[in-house]
């Protein structure tokens, strides 16, 4: 008995340790060139108040605001609302200013995590709307469009680095701004039931 449960540890860790250490290869589902129409089909109605109010007051003063903070929480996962409200001003404000001024990339994701509430792709959107057209949105309709199974990938810092440099060459090959690659990718897989 006491040998198969070391091989089967040993299974279990090699699967796990492929996982983490796993290489995604990006590849988007559809044309290149169809990047703005997808853009302009996302519904842009409900992003005003992240875009036009928030995103430039943050990237001011290089913080959020707890109510800040809670408006992009529900804008990204509504269902997070009792987790993140229990954050308080203090910690969101520190927190969220170490993240938005820190030059270590790692440091800058992973310290948003420590809000609770606050999983891998909340805190993209958190660095997206902080910094100007820098970091895309990790999200699982995102992946899908660039043809990743969301659900057998681990979120850790190497898959949202690599999505982030992938998405910025996307961008710069393309010519469109990373907010607009965000739409599209989220449109088209929302469309196609990715």
């Amino acid at each position: 008995m006491r040998e198969y449960l070391k091989k089967y540890w040993k299974v279990m860790e090699g699967n796990f340790m492929s996982l983490v250490n796993q290489k995604i290869n990006f590849q988007l589902q559809f044309d290149q060139k169809d990047i703005p129409y997808w853009s302009q089909s996302y519904p842009i109605k409900d992003d005003f108040q992240v875009e036009e109010v928030i995103a430039p007051r943050v990237r001011m003063f290089g913080y959020y605001t707890k109510p800040e903070f809670l408006v992009m929480c529900h804008w990204k996962s509504p269902r997070s609302k009792p987790k993140v409200e229990s954050n308080n001003e203090e910690f969101v404000k520190e927190v969220t200013q170490i993240a938005l001024s820190t030059k270590q990339e790692k440091l800058r994701i992973k310290i948003l995590t420590l809000l609770s509430g606050v999983s891998w792709p909340t805190a993209s959107v958190l660095l997206h709307y902080g910094y100007d057209n820098l970091y895309p949105i990790l999200d699982v309709r995102a992946l899908g469009s660039l043809g990743v199974d969301a659900m057998s990938v681990v979120y850790n810092f190497e898959l949202w680095w690599n999505y982030t440099m992938f998405c910025r060459e996307l961008a710069k090959e393309t010519n469109v701004t990373l907010r607009n690659l965000d739409r599209a990718l989220w449109q088209f897989s929302k469309e196609n039931d990715q």
